[in-house]
């Protein structure tokens, strides 16, 4: 693998880190301020969470594989 592909997998793991941390945060947001009066925004926003994450952690293993066998 070149290292511009390693570059651009870099980059993808950290725009899915940012966009988890964002949902993170958001919920972070929810729980902090608005429960209990806000529980109906929980499971939307909790998935959302989740399935950022999930994209961070495939990301990061492709990362991880492609910097593996590069070495």
């Amino acid at each position: 693998m070149s290292q511009e592909e390693l570059k651009a997998l870099q980059k993808a793991v950290n725009k899915a880190k940012r966009i988890a941390t964002e949902h993170a945060s958001q919920l972070h947001d929810l729980v902090e301020d608005k429960l209990p009066a806000g529980y109906q925004e929980l499971p939307a926003i909790a998935q959302a969470t989740y399935d950022a994450c999930v994209a961070w952690a495939e990301a990061n293993a492709k990362l991880q594989a492609a910097e593996a066998t590069a070495n």
